[in-house]
């Protein structure tokens, strides 16, 4: 992948409209199963930086009674004052983080991505502008931090494995990175942005 070799967030939105375009947008779900879903977002916040792209992620608070400590995406359930899904995800992107929605430039959206906890999640692709500040609420954000995008969309360094979760076992991906351990949907969506770029490569599955 020839990714852009710059730090100018207008040269990689308009890289990423361009790539885009066009590219099939297949709906996708931890396990195959049948249930009413809540609509949600989340914001993939992608962070030129002069060194190679990142993107923004969280490690949610341990003391959070779903998904604790696990690393995911800003985002939440869309409101009805919200209007859509790219407003949800920016509204929530600055409760959890502190996210200034004047610095993010928005893609584009991806399909919607069907949560073993109910939720029908919709990724939405932004690019944040140099400048912007953030603030972690504590009730819900362990940490913020960055990770190399070029890494994590690559599909085959990721695996997919077999978990078990609300007494469904199925398959889901992983990638390990600097430490940090990325899997179920914030991995797979990361994998829906690699095919909508029309990246390729194959998760490695483990049995």
């Amino acid at each position: 992948m020839n990714w852009p070799q710059s730090g100018d967030p207008r040269v990689w939105a308009d890289w990423l409209r361009q790539r885009m375009a066009g590219s099939p947008r297949p709906e996708s779900g931890d396990f195959p199963f049948e249930q009413e879903s809540r609509p949600a977002a989340v914001l993939i916040a992608i962070v030129p930086r002069e060194g190679g792209a990142t993107v923004l992620l969280t490690e949610r608070a341990a003391h959070l009674p779903t998904h604790a400590g696990q690393i995911s995406f800003p985002g939440g359930r869309v409101e009805d004052a919200d209007g859509s899904a790219v407003a949800a995800a920016l509204r929530e992107s600055t409760e959890e983080v502190g996210l200034d929605p004047g610095y993010v430039r928005v893609i584009d959206t991806l399909g919607s991505y069907y949560t073993v906890s109910g939720y029908a999640v919709t990724p939405v692709v932004g690019v944040l502008d140099p400048g912007f500040e953030l603030v972690p609420c504590a009730d819900e954000v362990e940490q913020v931090f960055e990770l190399p995008l070029a890494l994590l969309l690559d599909p085959a360094r990721y695996e997919r494995r077999w978990v078990e979760r609300r007494g469904l076992r199925g398959q889901t991906h992983f990638i390990e990175i600097d430490g940090y351990t990325v899997w179920g949907a914030t991995a797979n969506m990361l994998l829906m942005l690699a095919a909508a770029l029309r990246i390729t490569g194959e998760p490695r599955i483990v049995d």
